[in-house]
């Protein structure tokens, strides 16, 4: 007999009570604006909360945190910068619903520790020494709970009890990130599965986009997306079967990493769909800036993470590679292009909406007034999901039954598993060959070194809409590695629909109604009832726009080098 809705929501209710409880009193607010009154809680909204201390040091990036704190004889403590992004966390939650698990003390006693090993040694840790590091709810941590947002797995070790695992296992990143200095703090929030492009449970509810709380912070990875948007923390990672790394990093205007499958160590997480091993999910970093991302994935491979992950290749950081596109970036020959970029601009079956395209033409003037050369590049069931969801008898988000429906489906058998693998192999090959075959059209004597492409042919959504993933997902099946870019802001005034806009189907339709402010639909579609509230700004105005670079499987340092320059060119054009 499946468990009252009595029970389910009583547990959610006390775990959710749990979390808020874990704030410092001192650090409630008093009062919570509405979105109607605050839209936007970035900025000088936030940072009202905050000393000027709090603020310099939350605004600082990775690499300067560290640089004050071991570099500088201590200028900086690991105890002053941990309660900092600890305190903005906890504003953060409060306004936007982005934490699981909230465990300052332990953090405050560690970054304690790392202050008393620097004055013993006069040297830090490790190369992340009292760099506060959050972590998507998939990672087991000492001390707390992992639900990933299932009510049933409330007080157990993924839904089982009694495993003696509860609240003492620890995946073997966490373990990886405190031998190099690191400390964690918290654990952000995911829809349960992981399997949505927004970011909805029973536990905490809706985790909201911080620049515009009409809107979605993404999925699955979004409560990073959201706490790393508020600079609640510096750096966190989150995980990539889908687009959970990049959606939620465009959402929020960050740079987010895909790496691809065996780079990174993935053992001992929680996972959906645990054993599957069609697409792999993968593990990367989120963060303001590339230099963030670049130092969490070298600090990490100094481990040898394969030593302790058999799923991780033997691939230590390789500076070659980085200097290979240094180098070429750098040259000074006219005669011909530095790099050779591919434009996918469409994915023939959802139209980019007006934000992206625009994004797409600034990436591909950049490019070309960088020497570069641009080309047009064409080119289960869920049963173990609704098990989960049946331990407490919670029903399942709108947001995910649109993907695996609200009963489990037939699973298929191991034949139909095998002609999938071989049909992606097949896929594999033929991408494969296509890219090589684009040496003849560069100009540089080799194929296309990465291609730009939509995250999502949106930027961030309203609540429910979250309807095409195909932008996202191509990359999965590929294995490619792929880093998001913030390259521009919403502006209701530039990026207007088309006035001849014809849907390509009906998904394309889906999509493009999803995105129209009532302005533009009453004036393409003469719908006169909606003229009342034609006069409201866009539903988007403002919302970070971001693209993906692509680039070839187990390429994240050329990829990082790449993402780097390009960001660096957008940022000088404002």
């Amino acid at each position: 007999m499946a468990p009252s809705a009595e029970l389910w929501q009583s547990l959610a209710k006390s775990k959710r009570e749990s979390i808020n409880d874990a704030i410092p009193e001192a650090w409630r607010l008093s009062s919570i604006p509405s979105v109607e009154d605050q839209r936007d809680v970035t900025g000088d909204f936030i940072r009202k909360y905050l000393s000027q201390e709090e603020i310099e040091i939350t605004e600082a990036d990775a690499p300067e945190i560290i640089r004050l704190i071991s570099k500088t004889k201590g200028q900086r403590k690991a105890e002053t910068v941990v309660k900092a992004f600890c305190h903005r966390a906890s504003i953060a939650h409060q306004l936007t619903n982005c934490l699981h698990e909230i465990f300052f003390d332990a953090a405050l006693d560690a970054a304690r520790e790392l202050d008393e090993y620097f004055a013993r040694n006069e040297a830090p840790k490790g190369p992340l020494h009292g760099l506060p590091v959050s972590l998507k709810d998939q990672f087991h941590v000492q001390g707390v709970e992992t639900t990933m947002g299932y009510v049933g797995w409330i007080g157990t070790f993924e839904g089982k009890k009694g495993t003696s695992h509860e609240k003492i296992y620890e995946s073997e990143m966490v373990r990886d990130l405190r031998k190099l200095g690191a400390v964690l703090y918290c654990k952000t929030s995911v829809p349960h599965t992981l399997m949505a492009g927004e970011t909805v449970n029973n536990i905490i509810g809706y985790t909201t986009n911080p620049r515009n709380r009409n809107l979605t912070s993404g999925g699955s990875s979004g409560g990073e997306g959201a706490l790393i948007g508020l600079r609640g923390s510096p750096v966190g990672f989150g995980t990539d079967i889908g687009g959970s790394i990049r959606i939620p990093a465009a959402f929020n205007g960050l740079y987010g990493l895909r790496p691809s499958a065996g780079r990174l160590p993935y053992q001992g997480m929680a996972n959906s769909m645990d054993g599957q091993n069609s697409i792999l999910s993968v593990v990367g970093p989120l963060a303001h800036s590339v230099a963030t991302l670049r130092l969490m994935v070298k600090s990490l491979l100094t481990l040898e993470p394969w030593l302790r992950d058999p799923l991780v290749l033997e691939i230590p950081w390789r500076e070659d590679r980085e200097r290979e596109i240094l180098d070429l970036i750098a040259a000074k020959t006219t005669q011909t292009p530095k790099l050779a970029f591919g434009i996918m601009r469409h994915d023939q079956v959802v139209n980019p909406q007006p934000p992206i395209r625009r994004a797409l033409d600034i990436v591909e003037n950049v490019l070309k007034t960088l020497g570069h050369n641009v080309k047009a590049w064409k080119y289960d069931g869920g049963a173990d999901l609704h098990k989960a969801l049946g331990l407490s008898g919670e029903p399942i988000a709108p947001q995910v039954a649109d993907l695996y429906g609200s009963e489990p489906a037939e699973e298929v058998g191991a034949s139909e598993v095998a002609a999938t693998n071989v049909a992606k192999r097949e896929y594999q090959k033929e991408y494969l060959d296509y890219w090589n075959s684009t040496e003849a059209l560069t100009g540089t004597g080799r194929p296309v070194d990465a291609f730009i492409m939509p995250c999502a042919p949106f930027p961030a959504v309203q609540k429910n809409t979250y309807y095409y993933i195909g932008y996202s997902t191509i990359i999965n099946a590929l294995d490619y590695t792929a880093c998001t870019i913030p390259v521009m802001n919403v502006d209701r005034d530039v990026d207007v629909v088309d006035k001849d806009y014809e849907p390509l189907n009906e998904v394309d339709k889906r999509v493009a109604d999803s995105c129209m402010t009532a302005r533009e639909l009453a004036r393409l579609f003469g719908r006169i009832a909606l003229m009342s509230i034609a006069d409201n700004p866009s539903i988007s105005d403002g919302a970070p726009v971001a693209l993906q670079l692509v680039g070839r499987r187990l390429q994240e340092e050329k990829v990082l080098i790449m993402a780097e320059h390009i960001g660096k060119a957008l940022s000088n054009l404002t």
